[in-house]
């Protein structure tokens, strides 16, 4: 599956309502570890069609930053039945990304 770009539009259905399990990027252009995870968090959604991968720019979607408090970037959140189970703030190899899972 390939990685789907959350927005405001699109969260509720995309990430509230999955009956996945939901990988979100919170990242942003400028950032420099958000490029270093961005093709492994690619790979993840390729490789697991088990869970839903989404990623939100931050610079694009300031309220879903706001709501889950992101003060640094990158930062991975878990969701499962629309809660947040897990989260990691900063670039981490592929293992400790798919531990967060």
């Amino acid at each position: 599956m390939s990685v789907i770009n959350i927005n405001q539009k699109n969260f509720h259905e995309e990430v509230l309502e999955s009956h996945k399990p939901v990988l979100l990027d919170f990242w942003a252009s400028w950032c420099g570890p958000c490029r270093m995870v961005s093709p492994i968090v690619d790979e993840i959604a390729v490789e697991r069609p088990d869970i839903k991968v989404g990623k939100i720019n931050v610079d694009e979607q300031p309220e879903l930053a706001a709501q889950f408090r992101i003060m640094s970037i990158p930062t991975l959140v878990v969701m499962k039945d629309g809660k947040v189970v897990n989260q990691a703030v900063g670039a981490r190899p592929k293992s400790q990304i798919l531990a967060l899972l």
